[in-house]
């Protein structure tokens, strides 16, 4: 039997299905990963072959994200595992209290001034607080996440808006986004969690220095109930003759052949 997420959703998805599809739509070089809060840590811990971190070692979340994605563990954290706030914070672990939103850690450092650092704490898209007291992080595959609150897809801007044009197929919607600068896990899953909205980002420093992230990749934040619809979106476009790789045609020679493959002629 399937437990809900956050979002009310206790459908079956085939996620072994969705993740192979997007192997061979999109050439994905991680894995697709569910992340999900649990009310209690006795939930967390219930979820077959997790993994807890040394509480010896504070780690930052995009540590654990990497570890799900690289490695392929499934890790559970609490509060007690995280660096600070600021990872705490995002995913709704710990309150955007007084000291969250003066920015005063990030003055001199990433801001100039602390009313700059207090205007990005302020602009940071957070998970609500209060509700869970851990979260895990499981590769989509292993099925030990059940459905997860979120899922989260790296890739290159190619491979990113190959998988937008999948969600836009049908149903389209005009998708914007944000950019805080420092601290992007807010751009991504922070404001999905936040807003159960497809969230891209421009993955920070941070999350390339101690989160694996590659220099040319980006990555998508969102709830599971969306993923068929890009899959057969993605589907549509190949038959079109839209594909990734995107192949370069050139710079001097006409596009009408090529075009013509895709339009017809209209």
């Amino acid at each position: 039997m399937t437990t809900a997420n956050c979002w009310d959703d206790a459908n079956e998805y085939d996620y072994a299905a969705l993740v192979d599809d997007f192997n061979r739509y999109l050439k994905l070089k991680t894995l697709p990963i569910g992340m999900k809060r649990f009310r209690t840590v006795a939930e967390m811990e219930a979820v077959p072959r997790i993994r807890r971190p040394d509480p010896a070692e504070k780690m930052a979340t995009d540590q654990i994200v990497g570890q799900s994605r690289w490695i392929g563990w499934t890790i559970g954290i609490t509060m007690e595992n995280l660096m600070g706030p600021q990872c705490g914070a995002v995913v709704g672990l710990h309150p955007r209290d007084e000291k969250f939103l003066s920015g005063d850690h990030f003055e001199g450092v990433w801001y100039g001034t602390l009313a700059d650092s207090a205007g990005h704490q302020a602009a940071m898209s957070c998970a609500s607080y209060g509700d869970y007291e851990g979260l895990a992080c499981s590769p989509l595959t292993s099925g030990r996440l059940d459905n997860p609150d979120i899922c989260l897809i790296y890739g290159t801007p190619g491979q990113m808006i190959t998988f937008v044009n999948g969600l836009q197929y049908i149903g389209y919607k005009k998708l914007e986004f944000s950019c805080v600068g420092e601290s992007a896990c807010a751009d991504s899953w922070g404001r999905a969690l936040a807003t159960g909205e497809p969230s891209l980002s421009i993955p920070c420093y941070a999350e390339r220095k101690f989160g694996g992230v590659q220099d040319d990749e980006l990555l998508i934040a969102l709830p599971p109930s969306y993923l068929p619809a890009v899959v057969e979106g993605l589907k549509s476009l190949s038959r079109n003759g839209l594909r990734y790789p995107i192949p370069n045609h050139g710079i001097e020679k006409s596009p009408m052949t090529s075009i013509t493959r895709s339009y017809g002629e209209r």
